[in-house]
């Protein structure tokens, strides 16, 4: 399970979406900017990067072996907890894991002792971008075109992005084998 804690700040996309789209009022600022999130997110499943800095919190079942974490492009493990059966979260020592961080952006995470834990929850920062002006060229433009293929299309257009948003997304796709 992921949760994005904390994304990146979108409205200086929503200025470029609306400029692109010819739109002045700021009545549907909130649906637009739905979209963009939607872009982003769709991006991100494309890709397998987070294309904006974001503070996102993994929960993942313990593991005495090393186990990838689902989250690319991180620039810092800030914590990394135990969450038993009840729902209580307690931190956990360095001495208890082993946290092997990759040039890639990668992570890999295994515990050292005690068979007592089930869950492992870890709160990282990643991101491949600190902001949306510091995204490359391609992510940002494939982000704004689905936003408006979504706006101009509606629900009926969720699914995969057009081939067109893909080939400036296929550059930073990150592939893995199972």
């Amino acid at each position: 399970m992921r949760t994005i804690l904390a994304g990146g700040d979108l409205s200086p996309a929503l200025a470029e979406l609306k400029h692109w789209l010819g739109i002045t009022r700021s009545a549907d600022d909130a649906q637009l900017t739905a979209l963009i999130g939607a872009g982003v997110e769709a991006c991100e499943r494309f890709t397998g990067l987070t294309p904006l800095a974001s503070t996102i919190e993994e929960v993942r079942d313990a593991s005495h072996e090393w186990t990838r974490l689902t989250t690319r492009s991180i620039a810092q493990v800030a914590n990394v907890e135990s969450l038993d059966s009840e729902g209580a979260r307690s931190a956990l020592d360095e001495d208890e894991y082993d946290l092997h961080l990759s040039g890639d952006g990668s992570a890999q995470l295994r515990l050292r002792r005690g068979p007592f834990i089930i869950r492992v929850v870890l709160t990282l920062e990643a991101g491949l971008a600190p902001d949306w002006a510091s995204l490359p060229d391609g992510l940002r433009h494939g982000i704004l075109r689905f936003a408006a293929f979504l706006h101009r299309e509606g629900e009926q257009g969720a699914g995969e992005p057009p081939a067109a948003i893909a080939a400036l997304w296929r550059p930073w796709r990150q592939v893995r084998l199972a």
